[in-house]
Formats: structure tokens, C-alpha cells, sequence
């Protein structure tokens, strides 16, 4: 009699019993991410914040995507991601959500070598130029809320690209800002990247690496700038000069339901 209304219980009502026993609860805000295990995209901010959570145990990705696999498997309790990112996982399962709280505030800026202020001078003034005539907010429309998909950004033709390439480095795992679609790197990030090209003068070359890839490459010379969302952090100032920024986003928490 025993055995049969036991397994008479849902399986809600199963796994709630298993966390209760083992003295936990569902995640529903950011100090219940104490002692938990948090997936992180290696090399990001949300990395680097985890850290700093007492008792948590942070669990490395090379994409975030794989970080919410592992959530919605149970293999750990909470990820950690940018808020636009996050959005875009959530629209794909029901079975996860975003916490009310935001865990950071941060800044995207475009890195470029620590010896190259010319460059940041250049970069500076096109994004000053395309804030000022709409075209950064219209590239972001193509992205974010109702307008989605129909103001994709153009390159132009009648461009004089004499001075030669501009090298990017990116990570097109980071949606809406880069990603993959039909086998093209596309995103917030990389419009902008060709608006800046369009603006200066320069052919765009994209270069897709691991994200924790990216500022080494800019440091070293191997590419003339990074443009992955990368925030503006004390940190990266070491390595790396920062455009001004040009968005601001938030850190968040994904979990499951």
C-alpha cells in the first residue's frame, strides 16, 4: 500500500520532496544562489562576479548556451548571463525563467590595443556620428522588441575602403549581439562593426575565437579591435583601451521554473 502512493506522486511533487530533504529550495532570488552550483560563460563578467557569492560553486562554459543546457538538465542551480542574451534563451523554453533581481550593471564598449589611441580616436567619433544620426538605434530595433527584423543594417557599396582592413574579433555565441544564422556570423554587434567600417572607411574583417580569446588578441596585435559585449571592467582596463560605451545592460539570473 505504501509503495503504490508512492508512486502515486507527480513528479512536481517528487522533486520539491527531494529538495526539501536535502535542505534546499527552489532559487527564486540572489541570495539563494549561496552554495549552489552557478554556470558562467568563461572569461565573462558574470565569471568573474560569480566568484565572489559565498559558498557557490562556479562552473566554467565556453558558451552560455551550453551553461543553460546544463540547467535545464538539473546539472546546476542558476546561470549566470547578459540580460538581452537571456531573453533569447527564455523565448525558446517556457521551463526557464529570469529572475526579477538584477545581479550587475555593465557597460559594452569596443576594445582596441593599449598603444593605438589613434584608432580609439577613430572609432570614437563614428560611434559619436551614428548615435547622433540614429542609425546605433535603429540597428538596435532590428534586434530588441517589436520592430525586430526589419531594419537590418546594410553595408554600403560607394565606400572608398582604401585605408584597407579592420579586424574584429569576436564570439558569435552571445545572441542578439553576435551569433550564427545560415552559416553567417551576424548581430547587434556586428551591424554596428559595419556601420563604424562604412563610416571610416575600412572593409570589415570578422574573426570568430572563444570568447576568453578575444581581449588576448586585441592585446597582442592579432586583431585591430574586439567588438563581443565586452564590459567596460577595471580589470580589462589593464590589457585594453575602451571606446566609449555604447549600450547598457544587466546582468542576470537564469532559472529553472
Amino acid at each position: 500500500m505504501t509503495k503504490k502512493i508512492f508512486f502515486g506522486v507527480s513528479a512536481i511533487a517528487m522533486s520539491a520532496m527531494l529538495l526539501t530533504s536535502c535542505g534546499l529550495k527552489k532559487v527564486d532570488s540572489i541570495k539563494d544562489l549561496k552554495g549552489r552550483t552557478i554556470g558562467v560563460q568563461l572569461g565573462t563578467t558574470g565569471d568573474t562576479l560569480a566568484q565572489d557569492i559565498d559558498d557557490a560553486s562556479v562552473k566554467p562554459f565556453a558558451t552560455a548556451a551550453e551553461a543553460v543546457k546544463f540547467l535545464q538538465n538539473g546539472k546546476i542551480d542558476a546561470v549566470i548571463v547578459d540580460e538581452e542574451t537571456a531573453e533569447r534563451f527564455v523565448e525558446k523554453n517556457d521551463k526557464i525563467g529570469i529572475l526579477d533581481e538584477n545581479f550587475a550593471d555593465e557597460r559594452y564598449a569596443v576594445a582596441i590595443a593599449k598603444d593605438n589611441k589613434p584608432l580609439r580616436s577613430e572609432i570614437n567619433g563614428a560611434l559619436r556620428a551614428l548615435t547622433a544620426d540614429g542609425t546605433l538605434a535603429q540597428i538596435k530595433a532590428n534586434y530588441e522588441g517589436d520592430e525586430q527584423g526589419k531594419h537590418a543594417y546594410v553595408p554600403k557599396e560607394d565606400v572608398d575602403r582604401s585605408k584597407g582592413k579592420l579586424v574584429v574579433a569576436t564570439n558569435a555565441e552571445f545572441p542578439p549581439y553576435e551569433y550564427t544564422e545560415n552559416g553567417e556570423i551576424v548581430g547587434f554587434d556586428i551591424d554596428m562593426m559595419n556601420a563604424v567600417c562604412d563610416y571610416l572607411g575600412y572593409e570589415l574583417e570578422i574573426r570568430n575565437m572563444d570568447f576568453d580569446a578575444v581581449l588576448p588578441a586585441v592585446a597582442n596585435g592579432t586583431v585591430d579591435v574586439g567588438a563581443a559585449g565586452l564590459s567596460i571592467t577595471s580589470e580589462r582596463e589593464q590589457i585594453v583601451l575602451f571606446s566609449d560605451y555604447y549600450a547598457v545592460t544587466h546582468q542576470v539570473i537564469i532559472v529553472n521554473k
